[in-house]
Protein backbone atom coordinates (compact mmCIF):
# COMPACT_ATOMS: atom_id res chain seq x y z
CA UNK A 1 0.00 0.00 0.00
CA UNK A 2 1.71 3.21 -1.03
CA UNK A 3 -0.75 6.32 -0.39
CA UNK A 4 0.07 9.75 -1.00
CA UNK A 5 -1.36 11.65 2.23
CA UNK A 6 -2.91 15.65 2.10
CA UNK A 7 -0.81 16.17 5.27
CA UNK A 8 2.39 14.57 4.38
CA UNK A 9 3.98 12.68 7.39
CA UNK A 10 7.14 13.98 8.54
CA UNK A 11 9.86 11.85 9.79
CA UNK A 12 13.52 11.83 9.93
CA UNK A 13 15.73 10.86 7.14
CA UNK A 14 17.98 8.53 9.68
CA UNK A 15 14.84 6.53 10.64
CA UNK A 16 13.53 6.08 6.43
CA UNK A 17 16.94 5.00 5.96
CA UNK A 18 16.99 2.08 8.85
CA UNK A 19 13.41 0.97 7.62
CA UNK A 20 15.09 1.29 4.12
CA UNK A 21 18.25 -1.21 5.20
CA UNK A 22 15.76 -3.61 7.22
CA UNK A 23 13.01 -4.34 3.96
CA UNK A 24 16.59 -4.36 1.86
CA UNK A 25 18.67 -7.38 4.40
CA UNK A 26 17.14 -10.18 2.60
CA UNK A 27 15.04 -11.45 -0.48
CA UNK A 28 12.01 -9.00 -1.50
CA UNK A 29 9.45 -9.33 0.75
CA UNK A 30 11.26 -11.15 3.53
CA UNK A 31 11.53 -8.45 5.46
CA UNK A 32 8.70 -6.22 5.73
CA UNK A 33 8.49 -2.08 6.96
CA UNK A 34 5.09 0.12 7.19
CA UNK A 35 5.13 3.82 7.74
CA UNK A 36 1.67 4.88 9.08
CA UNK A 37 0.69 7.91 6.86
CA UNK A 38 -1.05 9.79 10.04
CA UNK A 39 1.05 9.29 12.60
CA UNK A 40 4.94 8.35 11.38
CA UNK A 41 5.04 4.95 13.06
CA UNK A 42 7.00 2.57 11.76
CA UNK A 43 5.99 -1.57 11.78
CA UNK A 44 8.20 -4.21 11.18
CA UNK A 45 8.00 -7.92 10.18
CA UNK A 46 10.20 -10.33 9.53
CA UNK A 47 9.73 -13.78 8.32
CA UNK A 48 12.58 -14.84 10.42
CA UNK A 49 10.33 -13.20 13.73
CA UNK A 50 7.17 -15.90 13.25
CA UNK A 51 5.00 -12.64 13.90
CA UNK A 52 6.61 -11.46 17.67
CA UNK A 53 5.99 -7.54 16.47
CA UNK A 54 2.09 -6.36 16.66
CA UNK A 55 0.87 -4.77 13.84
CA UNK A 56 -2.78 -2.66 12.96
CA UNK A 57 -4.85 -5.10 12.52
CA UNK A 58 -5.54 -2.74 8.79
CA UNK A 59 -2.40 -3.05 8.01
CA UNK A 60 -2.93 -4.80 4.69
CA UNK A 61 -6.42 -2.91 4.03
CA UNK A 62 -5.90 1.02 5.42
CA UNK A 63 -4.49 3.38 3.08
CA UNK A 64 -2.97 4.44 6.26
CA UNK A 65 -0.11 2.47 5.46
CA UNK A 66 3.05 3.29 3.46
CA UNK A 67 5.06 0.14 2.46
CA UNK A 68 8.63 1.00 2.46
CA UNK A 69 10.41 -0.44 -0.50
CA UNK A 70 13.45 -3.22 -1.08
CA UNK A 71 16.51 -1.63 -2.65
CA UNK A 72 15.22 -3.73 -5.63
CA UNK A 73 12.32 -1.65 -5.91
CA UNK A 74 14.36 1.19 -6.41
CA UNK A 75 17.25 -0.35 -9.04
CA UNK A 76 19.64 -0.08 -6.13
CA UNK A 77 20.58 -3.67 -6.52
CA UNK A 78 22.50 -5.31 -8.99
CA UNK A 79 21.55 -2.41 -11.66
CA UNK A 80 23.11 -0.07 -9.61
CA UNK A 81 26.31 -2.17 -9.88
CA UNK A 82 26.45 -2.46 -13.28
CA UNK A 83 25.73 1.48 -13.33
CA UNK A 84 29.05 1.83 -11.26
CA UNK A 85 30.92 -0.73 -13.52
CA UNK A 86 30.27 0.25 -16.37
CA UNK A 87 31.20 3.84 -15.30
CA UNK A 88 34.56 2.89 -13.30
CA UNK A 89 35.49 -0.42 -14.44
CA UNK A 90 33.78 -1.22 -18.23
CA UNK A 91 37.07 -3.45 -18.65
CA UNK A 92 35.31 -5.28 -15.61
CA UNK A 93 31.83 -5.81 -17.31
CA UNK A 94 31.77 -9.52 -18.27
CA UNK A 95 33.75 -10.89 -15.39
CA UNK A 96 30.80 -8.88 -12.70
CA UNK A 97 28.37 -10.09 -15.28
CA UNK A 98 29.53 -13.64 -14.28
CA UNK A 99 29.70 -12.99 -10.82
CA UNK A 100 26.17 -11.96 -10.47
CA UNK A 101 24.65 -15.14 -12.29
CA UNK A 102 25.98 -17.51 -8.62
CA UNK A 103 25.09 -17.21 -5.36
CA UNK A 104 27.68 -14.84 -3.72
CA UNK A 105 27.88 -12.11 -6.20
CA UNK A 106 28.53 -9.32 -3.37
CA UNK A 107 31.28 -10.45 -1.48
CA UNK A 108 33.11 -11.26 -4.76
CA UNK A 109 32.02 -7.87 -6.20
CA UNK A 110 33.35 -6.35 -3.05
CA UNK A 111 36.58 -8.46 -3.35
CA UNK A 112 37.23 -7.62 -6.70
CA UNK A 113 36.47 -3.53 -6.11
CA UNK A 114 38.80 -4.02 -3.63
CA UNK A 115 41.22 -5.63 -5.76
CA UNK A 116 40.97 -2.49 -7.68
CA UNK A 117 41.52 -0.20 -5.61
CA UNK A 118 37.40 1.50 -6.03
CA UNK A 119 35.87 -0.16 -3.10
CA UNK A 120 35.26 2.99 -1.10
CA UNK A 121 34.20 4.92 -4.24
CA UNK A 122 31.60 2.26 -4.92
CA UNK A 123 30.32 3.04 -1.02
CA UNK A 124 30.39 6.56 -1.82
CA UNK A 125 28.90 5.78 -5.12
CA UNK A 126 26.01 3.16 -3.72
CA UNK A 127 24.87 5.95 -0.68
CA UNK A 128 24.63 8.70 -2.95
CA UNK A 129 22.31 6.91 -5.30
CA UNK A 130 20.44 5.43 -2.26
CA UNK A 131 19.71 9.10 -0.80
CA UNK A 132 18.51 10.20 -3.98
CA UNK A 133 16.62 7.71 -4.61
CA UNK A 134 15.18 7.44 -0.91
CA UNK A 135 14.33 11.48 -1.29
CA UNK A 136 12.61 11.17 -4.14
CA UNK A 137 10.18 7.90 -3.01
CA UNK A 138 9.49 9.92 0.39
CA UNK A 139 8.40 12.61 -2.01
CA UNK A 140 6.18 10.78 -4.13
CA UNK A 141 4.63 8.92 -1.10
CA UNK A 142 3.80 12.03 0.88
CA UNK A 143 7.14 11.70 3.08
CA UNK A 144 8.17 15.01 4.48
CA UNK A 145 11.60 14.57 5.59
CA UNK A 146 12.83 16.90 8.58
CA UNK A 147 16.72 16.46 8.91
CA UNK A 148 19.04 16.11 5.67
CA UNK A 149 19.95 12.82 4.99
CA UNK A 150 23.68 11.85 6.53
CA UNK A 151 25.43 9.49 4.11
CA UNK A 152 24.02 5.85 4.06
CA UNK A 153 26.39 3.71 5.77
CA UNK A 154 29.32 1.48 4.22
CA UNK A 155 27.67 -2.22 3.53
Amino acid sequence: MESKSSTPVSIKFSDVLLVFEFTSAGMRREHRAYICANTGKIYFSSDATDGENELPDDLETSDAYISVPHKNDLDLGRDLVFSFVRQELPEKWDAVRAMFRKRGAYGRFKDLLHSQGVLEKWYEFEASATGEALRAWCEDVGIQLVDPPSSAPAG
